[in-house]
């Protein structure tokens, strides 16, 4: 009987208290939280590790998913890749700018506005969000004229204000109100402050943790992933069309690091590296070519080169330079072949060095070739026109030791006794031979002339 109260009781209760209750439903207490890590320069291989990375954690029930974020930036395509999976993402997802020092600049902050959950860790910074195309960076916009000091400005007739034009050129103002467009859209998608967003990327703003956090840029400040998962206990996201309840208390921390596919991708796709590929595809190619059958330089050449058009096709390439590195190869190559005395070298090595600096043309440092490694590779096809003038001029300069004109000043012996008519003996060839001196039988003499083959000779 006593039991059947107690149902009753319920059955009673529960609806009224069912209905009252916000409709949010919460993430189960037990479970785990995924760990992925951005690092460096953003590229394909970024994106590739955090798009399997959130689809993973779908699947293994992860209950929320932080990003590590330290970044200087890098491509606006991997970018936008990994936008779209943090929007499209069932598992909520913080994004967190860690360890104290670290920044999540450029492509980074808009990362961090995409993201569920914006924390920061104290002494990191975000911003300076401007594009930056490929082949430098817009020119700067003329400054205001200054304004009068002191005194009453002189009347003057009204006049309708000329229009102000727009500073850069068109593709370059498209790009940065494509820009300000999405960082925009992020911002009032997780109500997050939309016009420093605008600033982060029309004029490079910047801030430091504690001033994103009073412009309401990010959600809070945590100082370790552990802190992070206490401050968002109990907060309400949207994910997708429904409203959900974080529950991170207890959650085990599982670090879902790059696979070997992940970290060989992003050696490959690093400027520095592909920059290295291409030189070592096309010199290994040309050795194959002056030495046939050597085999060994081919394969490397062919595979190398083979690797670095993939890396090209992923990386943003300033064709222009690519094309001026190829040629600077090409007329260093032609010093070989034709007598410019350094011409064609020189003119190689001015045209390698400019197209290396401008092949990826990128203000993120990960996503720029090592101006010392430009300059070793430079300094190696100087040298090597340097070298072959010298060897040419010294060429030139040595007497001619083949034909006609090699046998001039060279010493003969003379067969027998005779003064006129003879023969000596050169090179192992008896000549016929004709001296306006005697000789004696094994007496050594000069060839001065050759007529046919006839030698003129004198005694030595």
């Amino acid at each position: 009987m006593k039991l059947r109260l107690l149902a009753a009781v319920l059955a009673v209760a529960l609806p009224p208290l069912a209905a009252a209750a916000p409709d949010v439903p919460a993430a189960p207490a037990a479970g785990s939280a995924t760990v992925l890590e951005i690092q460096g320069a953003i590229g394909p291989a970024t994106a590739r590790y955090v798009v399997r990375g959130l689809e993973a954690a779908h699947q293994s029930g992860s209950r929320l998913v932080v990003l590590e974020l330290d970044t200087p930036g890098g491509l606006d395509s991997a970018m936008r890749e990994i936008i779209q999976a943090v929007l499209a993402s069932e598992v909520p997802v913080a994004a967190y700018v860690t360890p104290p020092g670290a920044r999540a600049a450029s492509a980074g902050t808009y990362i961090l506005y995409a993201s569920h959950i914006a924390a920061m860790a104290p002494a990191t910074n975000l911003g300076a969000a401007t594009p930056v195309p490929v082949g430098g960076e817009p020119p700067a916009a003329p400054l205001p004229a200054p304004a009068p000091t002191g005194g009453a400005a002189p009347k003057t007739p009204a006049q309708p204000a000329p229009a102000e034009e727009p500073a850069g050129s068109a593709m370059e103002r498209k790009v940065v109100n494509d820009a300000v467009a999405y960082i925009r859209g992020l911002a009032e998608l997780r109500n997050r402050n939309a016009d420093w967003a605008e600033s982060a990327v029309r004029g490079a703003a910047s801030l430091s943790a504690t001033q994103a956090l009073k412009e309401k840029v990010i959600d809070l400040i945590a100082q370790d992933i552990p802190d992070l998962l206490a401050h968002v206990d109990g907060r309400e996201v949207r994910v997708g069309e429904h409203t959900v309840r974080l529950a991170t208390q207890g959650l085990t921390l599982v670090h879902a690091r790059p696979d070997w596919r992940t970290r060989l991708l992003a050696v490959i796709t690093h400027p520095t590296v592909a920059y290295g590929l291409m030189l070592i595809g096309i010199w290994g190619l040309l050795l194959e070519g002056y030495n046939p059958g050597a085999v060994l330089p081919g394969v490397a050449g062919s595979i190398c080169l083979l690797i670095a058009l993939f890396a090209f096709q992923v990386l943003s390439v300033n064709y222009a330079g690519l094309a001026l590195v190829a040629l600077g190869i090409g007329m260093i190559v032609a010093e070989f072949f034709f007598p410019t005395y350094g011409s064609l070298g020189i003119g190689g090595v001015i045209a390698f060095v400019v197209g290396s600096l401008i092949l990826f043309d990128s203000d993120v440092p990960g996503l720029r070739v090592s101006r010392s490694l430009i300059g070793a590779f430079a300094a190696a096809g100087a040298l090597t026109a340097v070298g072959i003038v010298y060897l040419a001029t010294r060429a030139l300069r040595r007497p001619v030791v083949t034909g006609e004109r090699g046998m001039v000043g060279a010493v003969a012996e003379a067969c027998s006794d005779f003064v006129g008519s003879g023969r000596v003996r050169y090179g192992g060839e008896l000549w016929q031979a004709v001296s306006t001196r005697p000789l004696v039988a094994g007496q050594r003499a000069r060839i001065v002339r050759v007529e046919g083959l006839t030698l003129h000779v004198e005694p030595q």
